[in-house]
C-alpha cells in the first residue's frame, strides 16, 4: 500500500494535490454546525444583493468576493452557502495545486514533498471549513507567481500579461496583493545587471505603464476613485503616520519600564518584539513542518528557494514587511494574515524536507505519517460545536416580533433569525442605562446563574425568556420583559 501511494505521488503529484484538497474541503465542510462571523456577514449582503439588486454592494467596502457569490447564486438557484463553499474549496485546491508544480517546474524530486506540505499545513489548512475571501486571494496569487516562473523559463508579452492580471485578480479579494507588483519588480530590477535581461524587463513593465495610464485618466474625467480600503492602505504607506504611529508605541512601552536604559532601547524592544511575534506564529502555522530545520541540512532548502524560486523570495520580504506595518498601525495581526507567508516558503519547505528525509530516513517517514494525521486533524473537529447560536436564532424567528428591536450579541443570531447580520457594538454599550431603552431584547451570551446578569435582570426588571447551551456549556440566553 505505501508503494502505491509513493508511487501516485511520483506519477500525479498536481492532480493528487488538487483532488485531495477538494476530499479534505468537503470533509471540513460536512462538520460545520455554524458558520464564522465573516461568513454570515458575506452571505447576508450577498442575499440582499439578491434581493435588492447589485446597487447594493456599493454600500460595503471591497465587495467583489460578495459581488461572486451573488451572481453564482443568481446563475446556479444553488443556496448561498453551498456557492461560498464550492468557491472556497475551488480556490483552495487550485491553490494547492499551483503550489505544487510551481515546485515541480524547478525540482521535481521535491514535489510529493510539496504535495504533503500543502495539503497539511496547518497555516491554510485549518481554514477549510471557513468562507474567507483569502481563499481567492491565495489562488490567484499562487497563480501569478506560477505564472512568473514560467515567463523567467520561456518569456513572451502574453505570459507577462497574465502575470499582471492574475495580480489584479487577487486585488478583488485582498488589496495587498498590489504588492506582487513590486516584488516582481524588484526582481526584475535585480537581473538588470545583465543587459541580456533587459528586453523581459520591458515585457514586464509594458502593461503596469499602461494601467498606470488608463487609472491616471479616469481619474481625470471622474474624479476621486478611492475606496475606504484604499485610503486605509495609502495611509499605512505613509511615512509620517507610520513613524508617529511606531513612536507612539515605543513611548507608552517605555513609560512602562523602572529603568532608564531600558527606556531608551523601548524602540527596538518594540519592534524586533513585533517582529519576533510575527516570526513566532509564522513558525507555529508551518506544523510539523518547521521541525526538519532543527537540523542544518534543512536550511539548504531556504537558500534553494532564494535561487530557484526568487519570485517567492521577493514577495515574501515584502509581505513580511506589510505584516510590520500593519502591526503597528492597528497594534495586532492574526494567523489568517500570517498564512501567506506560509504559502510563499512551500517551495523551502519542501526541498528542506526532502534533504532532511534523505539524511534521516526513518524520522521522513515518522514525518509523513505525522503530515498525514495533520491532515485530518485540521478538518476533524472534535470540540463542541456552536449550535447554541443556531437553536436561539430559530427561538427568536418563531416567538419575536420582526419589527421588535433586538440587541444581538453575536451576529451569527440574528443570521440565522432570518434577519440578517446585525452587529451594534459590545455588549457593555447595548446593556448600559443610556443605551437600554433602544432595545426590547437582548440575545447575550452569557449563563443564566452569571452574577453580573443576574443583578441586571433585578435592576431593570428583565427575565430570561429562553436559554440554549452547547455541549461544553456555553450559552446563549434571551432575555425580555
Amino acid at each position: 500500500m505505501g508503494s502505491f501511494v509513493s508511487r501516485m505521488v511520483s506519477a500525479y503529484p498536481v492532480r493528487l494535490a488538487f483532488v485531495g484538497s477538494l476530499l479534505l474541503s468537503l470533509i471540513a465542510v460536512l462538520g460545520v454546525a455554524t458558520i464564522g462571523r465573516d461568513a454570515a456577514y458575506y452571505l447576508d449582503i450577498a442575499r440582499q444583493i439578491g434581493e435588492q439588486g447589485p446597487q447594493v454592494a456599493w454600500g460595503f467596502d471591497w465587495p467583489w468576493f460578495i459581488l461572486l457569490l451573488a451572481g453564482t447564486h443568481a446563475l446556479t438557484h444553488l443556496p448561498l452557502e453551498w456557492c461560498a463553499y464550492l468557491w472556497c474549496a475551488a480556490f483552495m485546491a487550485g491553490t494547492c495545486a499551483l503550489l505544487v508544480d510551481s515546485v515541480r517546474q524547478r525540482l521535481p524530486e521535491a514535489t510529493g514533498w510539496a504535495c504533503l506540505v500543502v495539503l497539511a499545513m496547518p497555516a491554510i489548512n485549518q481554514f477549510r471549513n471557513d468562507i474567507i475571501r483569502e481563499y481567492g486571494f491565495w489562488f490567484f496569487c499562487s497563480l501569478a507567481l506560477w505564472l512568473a516562473l514560467r515567463w523567467q523559463a520561456r518569456g513572451g508579452w502574453l505570459r507577462a500579461a497574465w502575470m499582471h492580471v492574475a495580480i489584479v485578480a487577487a486585488m478583488l479579494f485582498r488589496l495587498e496583493a498590489a504588492m506582487l507588483f513590486a516584488a516582481f519588480g524588484l526582481w526584475q530590477l535585480a537581473g538588470l545587471r545583465q543587459r541580456a535581461n533587459w528586453p523581459r524587463f520591458l515585457q514586464f513593465v509594458a502593461l503596469p505603464l499602461l494601467g498606470a495610464v488608463v487609472v491616471l485618466a479616469a481619474l481625470l474625467l471622474h474624479g476621486d476613485l478611492s475606496s475606504a480600503r484604499v485610503d486605509f492602505y495609502l495611509s499605512m504607506l505613509d511615512p509620517q503616520r507610520v513613524f508617529g504611529a511606531f513612536n507612539q508605541l515605543a513611548q507608552q512601552f517605555g513609560d512602562s519600564l523602572t529603568e532608564k536604559y531600558s527606556r531608551d532601547e523601548a524602540g527596538r524592544i518594540v519592534f524586533f518584539g513585533m517582529l519576533a511575534a510575527i516570526l513566532i506564529k509564522f513558525v507555529t502555522l508551518m506544523g510539523p513542518f518547521s521541525l526538519p530545520f532543527l537540523s542544518r541540512g534543512a536550511w539548504r532548502g531556504v537558500l534553494t528557494w532564494l535561487r530557484e524560486f526568487q519570485p517567492f523570495a521577493w514577495a515574501g520580504l515584502l509581505y513580511l514587511a506589510i505584516l510590520m506595518l500593519f502591526f503597528v498601525n492597528r497594534q495586532f495581526v492574526i494567523g489568517r494574515y500570517i498564512s501567506f507567508l506560509n504559502v510563499l516558503v512551500v517551495p523551502a519547505l519542501a526541498v528542506g524536507l526532502m534533504l532532511f528525509a534523505r539524511r534521516f530516513p526513518r524520522l521522513g517517514k515518522a514525518l509523513v505519517v505525522i503530515g498525514l494525521l495533520m491532515m485530518l486533524a485540521n478538518v476533524i473537529s472534535t470540540g463542541a460545536r456552536k449550535t447554541q447560536y443556531i437553536e436561539a436564532g430559530h427561538w427568536i424567528a418563531a416567538n419575536i416580533d420582526p419589527k421588535a428591536s433586538v440587541f444581538y450579541e453575536d451576529g451569527r443570531i440574528s443570521y440565522y433569525a432570518g434577519r440578517g447580520y446585525t452587529g451594534l457594538g459590545s455588549r457593555e454599550q447595548a446593556t448600559s442605562d443610556a443605551a437600554m431603552p433602544q432595545y426590547n431584547y437582548f440575545a447575550l451570551e452569557a449563563k443564566v446563574d452569571d452574577p453580573w446578569l443576574v443583578e441586571w435582570l433585578e435592576r431593570h426588571d428583565l427575565r430570561v425568556l429562553a436559554s440554549f447551551q452547547n455541549r461544553k456549556k456555553a450559552t446563549v440566553v434571551v432575555i425580555g420583559r
